[in-house]
């Protein structure tokens, strides 16, 4: 497998902005979200980018590593296909789940069409490492997993997010992308410590890093990546840069583009934070350095080496046990203990015992997630443990994402059905979960509609044609979905 190297500089590639990209003068490298590029047409704008020399790299946002099933051998396959046709050195997905329910669970499989966290527990983190080998093993390159953003924390979490990080890179070795404005984002959230979080974290295993945008309303901070970076979001990219350098920055913008020269602007801000930080971590090494020298070199560090020793453990950070084994290389942070092993997980029943089989953790993880995200996007009761505020905020984000979404994959809607467009969808989906991709979702929002009833002015005639034309021809199946679709037509078509 090809090693990814140093990227550099880069930005996300988005068809909206495609042009303004390949005009920008010192972009290193781009991303793709791997979902929206077919690897048999390639958008001109990205095939001219590689013709330049410019890396490719695609992102994966609908996987689901954090989910209890086993990753999708399709959408694996899918994202292989990116890696190959762009001549990618990695790929990268996220650290999240994205769908619940199903056969273990007994219950309807639900999609969030969202990011949403896993639990930091010891159940999810041996699922999540056996999903990352998986993946890693049907990949043709490496496999780099990004920290996300969230609303919500879970109830009786065992590990921070570091101490989670660190134990996933040390069992599978796979690599990180590291998102300096989720960590702002689940500071503002949960509380949680940035700083801390990359004490703890294996810096070393980092592929690049993400910078983006994002507000702050009542107390929640939204990661929109449609506002310009925040300052507190350089700074956390600063303190990571003081560490380590980062094989490559990225900045990352998805709504509301501004013109090139904001976001060159903001590229130069990202450029400028990391050359700070860069020099001011050299010249403390040089202190350091000097100041340890001079102390050698006194008469008293002559007479008594035991006293130079001292000096030297003053100046120097105190550094944990080498246990590195395989690449990346990483040190074990102050809050582990060294000599852990990847039995810790089994908990009390112990390896090898019916509670600690994969099949019953990963059971465990399924009721624990089906639960919550039916209750963010069906509407049933809120699991134990949980602040029902920010559910009920995550919710509402759910479902104005999802509304937004489908009016992208399907514009004729909102154009037909202009300012009702919106509260009949949120209405919609109050009551009717997404269980499919957006593009279903767009064409069962037409057929509620049309089954229904349409706001009071809205074109029955124009939403009509639209969904016959796309919904396609009955299926000859006798399954249950193919009857409905059947008669669902044969409604229509009289009407």
């Amino acid at each position: 497998m090809r090693e990814p190297g140093r990227l550099g500089t880069g930005i996300g590639w988005r068809p909206e902005i495609a042009e303004a990209v390949e005009n920008m003068a010192g972009i290193d490298w781009v991303e793709a979200v791997a979902e929206n590029v077919c690897p048999g047409h390639l958008p001109e704008s990205l095939l001219r980018l590689r013709e330049r020399g410019i890396t490719v790299v695609p992102h994966g946002v609908s996987l689901g590593l954090g989910g209890a099933d086993r990753p999708d051998e399709a959408r694996l396959t899918a994202l292989a296909e990116r890696a190959e046709a762009l001549g990618s050195p990695l790929v990268t997905e996220h650290i999240a789940f994205v769908r619940a329910g199903g056969p273990l669970t007994a219950s309807p499989l639900l999609e969030a069409g969202h990011l949403l966290p896993v639990p930091r527990t010891r159940d999810a983190l041996y699922v999540l490492c056996e999903n990352v080998r998986a993946a890693q093993a049907a990949l043709p390159v490496p496999l780099a997993v990004e920290n996300i953003a969230a609303l919500i924390s879970w109830p009786g979490e065992e590990m921070t997010e570091g101490q989670f990080l660190y134990d996933l890179v040390d069992r599978t070795g796979v690599r990180l992308l590291i998102d300096v404005a989720n960590l702002h984002t689940n500071h503002v959230n949960r509380g949680e410590d940035p700083a801390k979080a990359l004490d703890e974290l294996p810096v070393e295993a980092i592929a690049y890093v993400h910078v983006a945008g994002g507000f702050e309303r009542d107390g929640v901070w939204h990661d929109s990546h449609a506002h310009p970076v925040a300052r507190p979001v350089l700074d956390i990219l600063a303190d990571l840069a003081s560490r380590v350098t980062p094989p490559g920055v990225l900045l990352e913008r998805d709504e509301n583009f501004p013109g090139p020269a904001e976001l060159e602007r903001e590229l130069t801000s990202i450029r400028e934070t990391l050359e700070t930080a860069e020099a001011a971590a050299r010249a403390t090494e040089r202190s350091t350095a000097a100041l340890v020298g001079c102390r050698a070199s006194s008469p008293a560090a002559v007479a008594s080496p035991v006293a130079a020793g001292k000096a030297a453990a003053e100046t120097e950070p105190a550094r944990s046990p080498d246990t590195s084994s395989t690449a990346p290389a990483i040190t074990t942070p102050a809050s582990r203990t060294p000599g852990d092993t990847e039995a810790a997980p089994d908990g009390p029943a112990g390896p090898g015992s019916r509670a600690g089989t994969d099949d019953a953790r990963r059971q465990r993880v399924a009721l624990a997630q089906a639960a919550l995200l039916s209750a963010l996007v069906a509407g049933t009761p809120a699991p134990e443990g949980f602040d029902r505020v920010r559910l009920g905020v995550q919710a509402r984000a759910l479902a104005a994402k999802r509304a937004d979404v489908v009016a992208k994959v399907a514009p004729e809607l909102p154009e037909i059905l202009a300012d009702r467009y919106r509260p009949a969808f949120l209405a919609y989906a109050q009551r009717r979960p997404m269980t499919g991709g957006y593009r279903r979702d767009a064409l069962d929002f037409a057929e509620h509609l049309l089954l229904t009833g349409l706001p009071e002015g809205a074109d029955t005639r124009r939403l009509r044609g639209w969904w016959l034309e796309r919904s396609g021809p009955a299926p000859l199946s006798g399954r249950p979905a193919a009857r409905l679709a059947r008669a669902t037509r044969r409604v229509l078509l009289r009407r």
